[in-house]
């Protein structure tokens, strides 16, 4: 899978995009269809502690999967958010085969 990451107000390390990546990659073992992956990383200006955000959106054929979610950290932020992923990915794929 073809995947852009994007750091927005700053620059990310390389160990993060691999991090993030890696979680996408995972993605594939429950839908084979997905085209590619856009990932916003967005470090936001306010006071509490959950101030990064991750915005993925996955392309799939004929539509796109957005998530967005905010932690503490880059990569809680990436779990949480592949968590919710994987529930939109299966049920994406569930109503493709029920068409079909």
């Amino acid at each position: 899978m073809r995947a852009v990451i994007q750091s927005i107000h700053f620059k990310a390390d390389q160990k993060l995009k691999d991090y993030i990546i890696a979680k996408l990659d995972k993605l594939n073992k429950y839908y084979d269809g997905i085209v590619d992956a856009q990932v916003f990383l967005k470090l936001e200006n306010n006071h509490s502690t959950d101030n990064k955000t991750v915005e993925f959106k996955i392309n799939v054929h004929h539509s796109s999967i957005i998530k967005t979610q905010t932690a503490q950290s880059f990569e809680a932020a990436t779990d949480l958010a592949m968590d919710a992923l994987k529930v939109q990915i299966v049920k994406y794929k569930e109503k493709l085969q029920a068409v079909t």
